[in-house]
């Protein structure tokens, strides 16, 4: 099997980013979230507006870089990017509108905070957005587009650095560790300890 080199996989992941780069009076962003399966901890969105030139190496879907990595590319991205945000929308607003309601939410509060005139967005997989500019929905957007992969680091980094902060908090749950996500050991602990401010009480409902 043929290695592709890492120029040529920024390539093939930007191809999509390229066509409307390539188009007079665009100006593109991409969008991703992280957190929407979570026990704990709020659904983070990322809106980010990649230039086409440098494409930095190893931009990928986030769950395929390593968090080292993750870390090296979020300054990397930041200092990179035209423009960018994140937006959070927190765990007792989750449990009154649902998880998709508040993804959309986080969503349309990063775009909106987006410091540039945006024309286009590329955004993974999620629909039901009421934006001022044209959407392109991707799904598996984050392994298609640089611009959608660009945000997902951005959204996982982020919130990974927040449930860092709130395991200082709340110890017992291990969110250092499992970043809120339903382990064995963070049901354990809910079991022992019940809930802490930042679980989603509709998600825990069959473990407290």
């Amino acid at each position: 099997m043929t290695r592709v080199s890492e120029r040529e996989r920024l390539y093939q992941l930007s191809s999509t980013d390229r066509e409307l780069w390539s188009r007079e009076g665009v100006l593109l962003a991409g969008m991703d979230e992280v957190g929407r399966g979570p026990l704990a901890g709020p659904v983070t969105a990322a809106c980010v507006v990649m230039p086409p030139e440098p494409l930095l190496e190893y931009i990928n879907d986030s769950k395929k870089v390593s968090e080292k990595r993750r870390e090296a590319l979020h300054a990397r991205i930041i200092e990179t990017a035209l423009a960018y945000s994140i937006a959070w929308v927190e765990p007792s607003v989750i449990d009154e509108i649902n998880i998709l309601e508040a993804t959309r939410l986080a969503f349309t509060r990063a775009f909106l905070n987006v410091q540039a005139p945006v024309t286009d967005v590329f955004i993974d997989a999620l629909t039901g957005l009421e934006l001022p500019a044209r959407q392109h929905i991707l799904i598996h957007g984050d392994a298609l587009s640089y611009s959608i992969a660009a945000a997902s680091i951005l959204a996982k980094v982020e919130r990974d650095r927040y449930m860092c902060e709130q395991d200082e908090l709340y110890p017992e749950y291990g969110f250092k560790k499992n970043k809120g996500y339903g382990t064995a050991e963070h049901i354990a602990a809910l079991k022992k300890y019940g809930p802490c401010p930042i679980h989603r009480l509709s998600f825990i409902k069959k473990f407290v």
